[in-house]
Protein backbone atom coordinates (compact mmCIF):
# COMPACT_ATOMS: atom_id res chain seq x y z
CA UNK A 1 0.00 0.00 0.00
CA UNK A 2 1.54 3.31 -1.05
CA UNK A 3 1.39 6.02 1.62
CA UNK A 4 1.52 8.57 -1.24
CA UNK A 5 1.67 11.78 0.84
CA UNK A 6 4.23 12.92 3.38
CA UNK A 7 3.55 16.16 5.28
CA UNK A 8 6.27 18.60 6.30
CA UNK A 9 6.25 21.82 8.31
CA UNK A 10 8.54 24.18 6.38
CA UNK A 11 9.82 25.03 2.90
CA UNK A 12 13.29 23.57 3.40
CA UNK A 13 11.85 20.16 4.26
CA UNK A 14 9.49 20.43 1.30
CA UNK A 15 12.35 20.71 -1.18
CA UNK A 16 14.85 18.44 0.59
CA UNK A 17 12.67 15.47 1.60
CA UNK A 18 13.29 12.63 -0.80
CA UNK A 19 10.58 10.75 -2.62
CA UNK A 20 10.50 7.01 -2.05
CA UNK A 21 8.69 3.88 -3.22
CA UNK A 22 5.95 4.72 -0.68
CA UNK A 23 5.81 8.50 -1.12
CA UNK A 24 5.48 10.49 -4.36
CA UNK A 25 3.75 13.62 -3.00
CA UNK A 26 5.01 15.95 -0.27
CA UNK A 27 2.80 18.60 1.31
CA UNK A 28 3.63 21.63 3.41
CA UNK A 29 0.30 22.09 5.17
CA UNK A 30 -0.45 25.75 5.95
CA UNK A 31 -3.15 28.19 6.89
CA UNK A 32 -3.45 31.16 4.54
CA UNK A 33 -2.71 34.59 5.94
CA UNK A 34 -4.52 37.58 4.47
CA UNK A 35 -7.28 38.29 1.97
CA UNK A 36 -6.65 36.63 -1.39
CA UNK A 37 -10.16 37.45 -2.57
CA UNK A 38 -9.17 41.12 -2.53
CA UNK A 39 -6.25 40.42 -4.87
CA UNK A 40 -8.36 38.35 -7.26
CA UNK A 41 -11.07 41.02 -7.39
CA UNK A 42 -8.56 43.74 -8.26
CA UNK A 43 -7.05 41.84 -11.19
CA UNK A 44 -8.91 42.68 -14.39
CA UNK A 45 -7.85 39.98 -16.84
CA UNK A 46 -10.24 38.77 -19.53
CA UNK A 47 -8.22 35.82 -20.84
CA UNK A 48 -8.93 32.28 -19.66
CA UNK A 49 -5.47 31.95 -18.13
CA UNK A 50 -3.36 34.97 -17.21
CA UNK A 51 0.24 34.80 -16.02
CA UNK A 52 0.77 37.39 -13.29
CA UNK A 53 4.13 39.05 -12.86
CA UNK A 54 5.29 40.08 -9.36
CA UNK A 55 5.43 43.69 -10.56
CA UNK A 56 1.70 43.63 -11.33
CA UNK A 57 0.91 42.37 -7.85
CA UNK A 58 3.22 44.94 -6.26
CA UNK A 59 1.38 47.71 -8.09
CA UNK A 60 -1.95 46.85 -6.41
CA UNK A 61 -3.24 49.14 -3.67
CA UNK A 62 -4.26 46.80 -0.89
CA UNK A 63 -5.72 46.78 2.59
CA UNK A 64 -3.60 45.34 5.44
CA UNK A 65 -5.18 41.91 4.87
CA UNK A 66 -4.49 42.16 1.15
CA UNK A 67 -0.87 43.05 1.91
CA UNK A 68 -0.53 39.90 4.03
CA UNK A 69 -1.88 37.79 1.20
CA UNK A 70 0.45 39.37 -1.37
CA UNK A 71 3.44 38.90 0.92
CA UNK A 72 2.71 35.19 1.30
CA UNK A 73 2.22 34.68 -2.44
CA UNK A 74 5.38 36.54 -3.42
CA UNK A 75 7.40 34.82 -0.67
CA UNK A 76 6.44 31.43 -2.11
CA UNK A 77 7.36 32.69 -5.58
CA UNK A 78 10.80 33.89 -4.43
CA UNK A 79 11.52 30.75 -2.37
CA UNK A 80 10.86 28.56 -5.39
CA UNK A 81 12.99 30.73 -7.66
CA UNK A 82 15.85 30.59 -5.14
CA UNK A 83 15.52 26.78 -5.10
CA UNK A 84 16.06 26.69 -8.88
CA UNK A 85 12.43 26.32 -9.96
CA UNK A 86 10.62 28.47 -12.51
CA UNK A 87 7.32 29.38 -10.80
CA UNK A 88 4.33 30.94 -12.50
CA UNK A 89 1.45 32.76 -10.81
CA UNK A 90 -1.73 32.02 -12.72
CA UNK A 91 -5.19 33.57 -12.61
CA UNK A 92 -7.52 31.02 -14.19
CA UNK A 93 -11.13 31.25 -15.23
CA UNK A 94 -10.83 27.92 -17.05
CA UNK A 95 -8.34 25.87 -19.02
CA UNK A 96 -8.75 25.08 -22.70
CA UNK A 97 -10.44 21.73 -23.26
CA UNK A 98 -9.01 19.09 -25.57
CA UNK A 99 -11.53 17.70 -28.06
CA UNK A 100 -9.24 16.25 -30.71
CA UNK A 101 -10.23 12.76 -29.51
CA UNK A 102 -13.57 13.19 -27.70
CA UNK A 103 -13.39 9.75 -26.09
CA UNK A 104 -9.91 10.53 -24.69
CA UNK A 105 -9.39 14.13 -23.55
CA UNK A 106 -5.79 14.97 -22.67
CA UNK A 107 -6.35 18.31 -20.94
CA UNK A 108 -5.44 18.99 -17.30
CA UNK A 109 -8.95 18.16 -16.07
CA UNK A 110 -8.10 14.51 -16.73
CA UNK A 111 -6.06 12.58 -14.17
CA UNK A 112 -2.51 12.67 -15.49
CA UNK A 113 1.17 12.71 -14.60
CA UNK A 114 3.73 15.30 -15.60
CA UNK A 115 6.79 14.30 -17.64
CA UNK A 116 10.29 15.75 -17.65
CA UNK A 117 13.44 14.67 -19.55
CA UNK A 118 15.38 15.11 -16.29
CA UNK A 119 14.47 14.25 -12.68
CA UNK A 120 12.33 16.97 -11.14
CA UNK A 121 9.15 17.87 -9.32
CA UNK A 122 5.94 19.78 -9.92
CA UNK A 123 5.16 22.41 -7.28
CA UNK A 124 1.67 23.82 -6.88
CA UNK A 125 -0.41 25.83 -4.44
CA UNK A 126 -3.99 27.10 -4.78
CA UNK A 127 -4.63 30.36 -2.92
CA UNK A 128 -8.18 30.96 -4.07
CA UNK A 129 -10.81 28.90 -5.88
CA UNK A 130 -11.16 25.17 -6.33
CA UNK A 131 -8.05 23.11 -5.57
CA UNK A 132 -6.34 20.29 -7.43
CA UNK A 133 -6.74 16.59 -6.64
CA UNK A 134 -4.19 13.78 -6.48
CA UNK A 135 -4.88 10.08 -6.84
CA UNK A 136 -3.02 7.14 -5.25
CA UNK A 137 -1.36 5.14 -8.03
CA UNK A 138 -2.96 1.87 -6.97
CA UNK A 139 -6.39 3.50 -7.36
CA UNK A 140 -5.84 4.30 -11.05
CA UNK A 141 -5.42 2.54 -14.38
CA UNK A 142 -3.32 3.87 -17.23
CA UNK A 143 -5.93 4.58 -19.87
CA UNK A 144 -3.93 3.20 -22.80
CA UNK A 145 -3.97 -0.22 -21.07
CA UNK A 146 -7.77 -0.35 -20.79
CA UNK A 147 -8.81 -2.71 -23.65
CA UNK A 148 -11.82 -0.77 -24.95
CA UNK A 149 -9.93 2.54 -24.91
CA UNK A 150 -6.90 0.99 -26.57
CA UNK A 151 -9.13 -0.46 -29.27
CA UNK A 152 -10.61 2.99 -30.01
CA UNK A 153 -7.13 4.50 -30.19
CA UNK A 154 -6.06 1.84 -32.70
CA UNK A 155 -9.03 2.80 -34.88
CA UNK A 156 -7.77 6.39 -34.92
CA UNK A 157 -4.21 5.34 -35.77
CA UNK A 158 -3.25 4.99 -39.42
CA UNK A 159 0.46 4.23 -39.18
CA UNK A 160 2.64 1.16 -38.86
CA UNK A 161 1.84 -1.16 -35.96
CA UNK A 162 5.41 -0.93 -34.65
CA UNK A 163 4.99 2.86 -34.34
CA UNK A 164 1.75 2.71 -32.34
CA UNK A 165 3.46 3.32 -28.99
CA UNK A 166 5.19 6.38 -30.46
CA UNK A 167 1.77 7.66 -31.55
CA UNK A 168 0.48 7.27 -27.99
CA UNK A 169 3.44 9.18 -26.57
CA UNK A 170 3.28 11.94 -29.20
CA UNK A 171 -0.34 12.69 -28.28
CA UNK A 172 0.34 12.36 -24.51
CA UNK A 173 -2.15 9.50 -24.19
CA UNK A 174 0.30 7.54 -22.04
CA UNK A 175 0.26 10.26 -19.37
CA UNK A 176 -3.44 9.88 -18.55
CA UNK A 177 -5.20 7.67 -16.05
CA UNK A 178 -8.70 6.58 -15.14
CA UNK A 179 -9.76 6.38 -11.51
CA UNK A 180 -10.92 2.94 -10.39
CA UNK A 181 -14.47 2.58 -9.10
CA UNK A 182 -13.36 2.56 -5.46
CA UNK A 183 -10.88 5.43 -5.88
CA UNK A 184 -10.74 8.20 -3.29
CA UNK A 185 -8.97 11.29 -4.72
CA UNK A 186 -7.18 13.52 -2.22
CA UNK A 187 -8.05 17.21 -2.27
CA UNK A 188 -4.90 19.34 -2.21
CA UNK A 189 -6.70 22.06 -0.27
CA UNK A 190 -6.23 25.81 -0.13
CA UNK A 191 -2.89 27.27 0.93
CA UNK A 192 -0.95 24.01 1.04
CA UNK A 193 2.25 23.97 -1.03
CA UNK A 194 2.73 20.64 -2.77
CA UNK A 195 5.67 18.89 -4.43
CA UNK A 196 4.72 16.06 -6.79
CA UNK A 197 6.96 13.43 -8.38
CA UNK A 198 7.09 13.54 -12.18
CA UNK A 199 7.72 10.90 -14.83
CA UNK A 200 11.35 11.01 -15.99
CA UNK A 201 13.76 8.42 -17.43
CA UNK A 202 15.96 8.24 -14.32
CA UNK A 203 13.25 8.36 -11.68
CA UNK A 204 12.93 5.41 -9.31
CA UNK A 205 9.57 6.69 -8.03
CA UNK A 206 6.10 6.41 -9.52
CA UNK A 207 4.92 9.82 -10.81
CA UNK A 208 2.10 11.46 -8.87
CA UNK A 209 -1.29 11.31 -10.60
CA UNK A 210 -3.25 14.56 -10.32
CA UNK A 211 -5.76 16.78 -12.08
CA UNK A 212 -7.05 20.34 -12.15
CA UNK A 213 -10.50 20.89 -10.64
CA UNK A 214 -13.59 22.00 -12.50
CA UNK A 215 -13.94 25.68 -11.64
CA UNK A 216 -17.12 27.00 -10.10
CA UNK A 217 -19.12 29.12 -12.53
CA UNK A 218 -17.81 32.69 -12.43
CA UNK A 219 -15.11 31.94 -9.84
CA UNK A 220 -11.45 32.24 -10.77
CA UNK A 221 -8.51 30.34 -9.33
CA UNK A 222 -5.30 31.90 -8.06
CA UNK A 223 -2.56 29.31 -8.46
CA UNK A 224 1.21 29.09 -8.18
CA UNK A 225 2.73 26.29 -10.26
CA UNK A 226 6.05 25.15 -11.68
Amino acid sequence: MVNLVRCVSNFQDLISTKFSVEVNAICWKRELQGDFVEIVNLLNHKENLAILEPEELLALTLTPQGLLAREMLLSDFEWLKAAGADPLINLISHYDRDDAFPFFPTDVYSFHVDRSPIPGSTFLCTYYGESSEILPNEQAEQKILIPEIRAMLKKEYNGLQEDFDSFLTAHFFDLHYQAKAEAKPICCGIGNLWRLAVDSPQSQVLPCIHRAPKEKNGEKRLLLIC
